[in-house]
């Protein structure tokens, strides 16, 4: 019988060091990465955010397309200005928004705070089965009223004022 052993490796010796052939170390390989202009209006990837209506103390906003690392300022402050031309709710209508990763719940977040300051509110409206189940995973169901569609969160907010 023959082992086949081995001799430990002395304490403080490191191992080959691997370098990448291709690597500049000066030059503008080191400047931020650049970022491709805008898109074209319904190239995947682009979001669109529209005040779409305005009712009594409710706004519709309607959002399209995909909310990550690169559009999520874009909803943040596009709901700050909604907010600020006068509506204390706005309604955000998800339905057609097709990805929204944890930039997108952070900008809503952001939102949320800020119009939370004046007495305003966000709710939702039309949010995916993918996107709820984010939305509760992280909590945040309990921060924003959920509504299966505008209509209802409409007539929740006209049937909370009623009551009043």
């Amino acid at each position: 019988m023959s082992e086949d052993i081995r001799p430990a490796r002395r304490a403080g010796r490191r191992g080959p060091e691997v370098r990448c052939r291709t690597a500049r170390t000066t030059g503008p390989s080191l400047a931020a990465p650049q970022f491709p202009a805008a898109q074209d209006p319904g190239v995947a990837g682009e979001l669109e955010v529209e005040l779409a209506m305005v009712r009594g103390e409710s706004a519709v906003v309607v959002v399209t397309g995909e909310i990550d690392l690169r559009t999520a300022d874009t909803l943040c402050a596009r709901l700050v200005e909604a907010r600020g031309e006068g509506p204390r709710r706005l309604v955000v209508d998800f339905s057609a928004v097709a990805f929204c990763d944890a930039a997108g719940l952070g900008a809503l977040v952001g939102a949320h705070n800020r119009i939370a300051v004046s007495g305003g509110e966000i709710s939702l409206a039309g949010v995916r089965p993918a996107q709820l189940r984010l939305l509760r995973i992280t909590g945040l169901d309990r921060l924003f009223a959920v509504h299966p569609d505008v209509a209802a969160a409409l007539a929740e907010h006209d049937s909370s004022t009623t009551s009043r």
